[in-house]
């Protein structure tokens, strides 16, 4: 284990995941990032989210770095040998398939934590136990279910949130439910189930709105016909047919507006002397201030709202974001290299992934490894679970596992 590593909190923890497109790998992914030994455990077809096109081509490249890739057939009894051997002195066992498969394979809770009784379970569901169990989820199907998609699109018109946000949720709250269970390992020296759900995840988002109507009476409107909280909250298009978000959240914020851009008018309007009053007359102050607004260019709008400290933002695509200042002065964006059977492309593709959205001790957690190629680290792992080179020869001839021969850590 190099230095960087050590250094990580969960240094020294083995997960062994079977997990597959974004919820599952988003939990091993956050547990990698801190530092734990992830073990991905893959078919020797491997994990069809390597072969995935369209909206699913990032999946893998995104969710499957600083892992190790083991390629086996655990239909085989030796194939299911292996990985009860990984089991026994790993710290978490993870999964995000349907519910049965892993009974099934002999690696349900029940059986594996007779094995390893320390061992902290994670698994990643459409929904938790209850009626709806038994349902086949996507997060767009939650999306739907849950009120999300509601709350996102215009009037009679529900629209799908434009990410992943369910399932990467889902798995960060697997990652916390399985670190939640770690620290009670400490106290209790005994493993537990943790299970996370997208059903669930999704109810906890949209529960604002649940409360809002909880609160008022009233219930909340879609997004793009509700009532704002605040008067100038919205996106303005502007000079040459640019749009920016701009905003004014408090009485502050909108006399520093008013000082910057001249409008006297306006501040001295008592229908605008608070925040509330302004909400009551967005029905005439937004077009006034559309039409003020429309002859400057957005850069311009963008330097004088950062100038005095007002919100606002450009409208900007994903991709855009790879040329960000600030993403490439904090090193928010990491070098990272695809392998060839997960690129798309059939060959490696060198790019920059952006890393977990926080920073200990002022430091961003960094990226040790890509994300492997299929069966990468077959070999390595099965020599260190006393396997000789024979029987791992043997193995492969059988096509029991696959994998590229042992290299240098990339």
């Amino acid at each position: 284990m190099s230095t960087e590593a050590q250094a990580l909190p969960l240094a020294g923890l083995r997960v062994v995941e079977f997990t597959h497109m974004v919820m599952g790998p988003t939990c091993g992914m956050i547990l990698a990032d801190l530092g734990a030994e992830v073990i991905k455990v893959e078919p020797l077809a491997g994990d069809n989210t390597r072969r995935l096109l369209g909206s699913g081509a990032g999946f893998f490249g995104l969710f499957n770095r600083n892992k190790k890739s083991l390629a086996v057939d655990v239909k085989d009894p030796r194939g299911r040998e292996i990985v009860l051997k990984l089991v026994a002195g790993a710290d978490v066992f993870s999964e995000n398939f349907k519910g049965g498969t892993m009974d099934r394979l002999g690696f349900g809770h029940e059986a594996l934590s007779r094995l390893n009784p320390r061992l902290v379970y994670v698994s990643h569901k459409g929904f938790l136990p209850g009626p709806y169990e038994h349902r086949t989820a996507l997060d767009e199907v939650v999306q739907m279910m849950g009120g999300l998609a509601y709350m996102t699109g215009p009037e009679g018109r529900p629209l799908r949130a434009g990410a992943s946000v369910n399932d990467i949720m889902g798995g960060m709250f697997g990652a916390i439910g399985a670190l939640a269970a770690l620290a009670a390992r400490e106290k209790t020296g005994r493993g537990q189930e943790v299970q996370s759900a997208l059903f669930e995840n999704n109810v906890f988002l949209v529960a604002q709105h649940m409360m809002q109507f909880a609160v008022t009476g009233h219930a909340a409107a879609p997004m793009p016909s509700r009532i704002s909280a605040w008067a100038l909250y919205d996106v303005f298009t502007v000079l040459g047919g640019e749009q920016i978000f701009l905003a004014a959240v408090s009485d502050g914020q909108w006399a520093a507006m008013c000082k910057e851009f001249g409008f006297d008018d306006l501040k001295a309007d008592a229908r605008l002397a608070s925040n509330n009053a302004r909400v009551q007359a967005r029905e005439w102050l937004l077009p006034l201030l559309r039409e003020r607004f429309a002859g400057h260019p957005a850069a311009e709008l963008a330097a004088r709202f950062e100038r005095v400290g007002l919100p606002y933002a450009p409208i900007t695509r994903p991709q855009d974001l790879f040329d960000d200042p600030h993403l490439a002065a904090t090193g928010g964006l990491a070098p990272v290299t695809l392998p060839a059977d997960a690129s798309g492309a059939g060959s490696p593709v060198d790019t920059r992934v952006a890393l977990l959205p926080l920073t200990l001790d002022g430091e961003r957690l960094p990226l040790r490894t890509s994300p492997p190629a299929l069966g990468e680290h077959t070999e390595s792992l099965l020599r260190g679970l006393g396997y000789s080179a024979g029987e791992i020869a043997q193995l492969r001839e059988d096509a029991v596992v696959s994998g590229t021969p042992d290299k240098q850590p990339r």
